[in-house]
């Protein structure tokens, strides 16, 4: 049943790897001190641009990706509704205020002040 998608997987793993291969043997290399400064709009850079990046972006970042996987979860229930049961509302109204109280508490603990 699932040597179709096996057999996928290995070809797909396969040409990955030629390809990755063939690029590293094709592609010239020919590192200069042009190539290797960083890219501003044409002018000289200002600073170094490996600067370090405050980590609010990055937890903004994961709530994003917490809250969207959340929708991901709750469409499924959205397009069903009619179909399903008082259970599984309430359910849903469960998994809704977990959702409130995660949000609150990140407002509490000032995830997003800024």
């Amino acid at each position: 049943m699932y040597q179709k998608m096996f057999l996928f997987i290995c070809l797909s793993f396969a040409l990955s790897c030629v390809l990755f291969i063939v690029s590293l043997l094709l592609a010239s290399h020919d590192p200069y001190y042009e190539k290797m400064t960083a890219y501003e709009c044409g002018f000289e850079p200002f600073q170094d641009a490996r600067n370090k990046v405050d980590i609010r972006f990055y937890i903004v970042a994961i709530l994003f990706i917490i809250f969207d996987i959340e929708v991901a979860f709750l469409m499924p229930w959205l397009v069903n509704f009619v179909y399903l049961g008082t259970q599984t509302f309430w359910l849903m109204i469960f998994f809704l205020a977990i959702l409130a109280l995660g949000f609150a508490y990140e407002i509490v603990k000032g995830a997003l002040d800024w």
